[in-house]
């Protein structure tokens, strides 16, 4: 009968101690804690715990994404905006993580927001939307070790959006859409100027250049007739009074070939009209 009861104490010894065995994973300690106070931290790996009087808390130190919603904030110039931001941290300290704070990472999002809104808010709305880089970076300097006392560490902070009030956001509408319009009916005009310019100035050109080729037509016309001229005076100061003799009975035939019968002669000529002889057969016919 001792035998038993030793064996059954033995065997709960060996369960007693089997309930003790922990196993903390890899990139998480373990905080023991020994009635309710705490004992020591123990690293990844199995470790032993008294049961009863002895409890384990595993903290994780891996990298932890937070996405924080969105929230209004008010600008310089009394502007609303919403805005959303995500960050990356990790537990740096355990016990501070754990004891030291009742939530540790509702603290440091409370921090955080704290000072995106004092940032935030010694903006004006259109110097505040295009200063996102800015607003991180200012961000990430503020909060830079005073997550610490909470036993994180912020890794990265990033503002993802800032969105104006419904309607602030359509009277920015209306002034993009005023300002496109503005732009393209500018653009336009110019066009249209410039389509002007060249039209005219493409008329100006044909209207030179019509003048510059008539200018040079008259001018070959004047340099022909002038050579033709300059031909002929040579020809005639060369001819003998055989060539003007015969000119001069040509003309007198065509006249007489003619419808009409009366001639026009110089007086120093009318001498000379006896010898020729159609003038002067039709002499002798008017004297019988």
């Amino acid at each position: 009968m001792i035998y038993v009861f030793i064996g059954l104490i033995i065997l709960l010894i060996i369960i007693y101690f089997l309930c003790g065995l922990r196993i903390v994973p890899q990139n998480y300690v373990g905080l023991v804690e020994t009635l309710g106070k705490y004992s020591r931290t123990v690293k990844a790996g199995l470790v032993f715990i008294w049961p009863i009087f002895q409890s384990l808390r595993k903290v994780s130190l891996a990298l932890q994404p937070l996405e924080i919603s969105k929230y209004r904030i008010i600008t310089k110039d009394n502007a609303e905006i919403t805005t959303s931001l995500t960050l990356n941290y990790l537990v740096t300290d355990a016990y501070k993580y754990f004891y030291n704070n009742t939530d540790s990472v509702e603290s440091m999002v409370q921090l955080i927001r704290g000072h995106l809104r004092d940032i935030i808010g010694r903006m004006e709305l259109n110097e505040a939307l295009g200063s996102t880089s800015e607003i991180n970076a200012q961000l990430s300097k503020a909060i830079g070790d005073l997550t610490d006392i909470y036993g994180i560490q912020v890794v990265r902070v990033n503002v993802d959006e800032l969105l104006p009030s419904p309607e602030i956001q359509k009277a920015m509408d209306k002034q993009l859409t005023a300002d496109r319009e503005k732009t393209a009916a500018i653009a336009r005009a110019e066009g249209e100027a410039r389509n002007i310019e060249l039209t005219t100035k493409a008329k100006n050109d044909a209207l030179v250049a019509t003048a510059k080729a008539n200018a040079e037509a008259v001018k070959t016309q004047a340099d022909a007739d002038a050579y033709r001229i300059d031909k002929l005076q040579t020809a005639l100061d060369k001819a003998g009074d055989g060539y003007f003799r015969n000119q001069s009975l040509d003309s007198f035939n065509q006249l007489a070939q003619g419808p009409n019968n009366l001639v026009v002669l110089d007086k120093d000529e009318i001498t000379d009209l006896g010898k020729i002889p159609a003038a002067k057969k039709i002499w002798d016919q008017s004297e019988d």
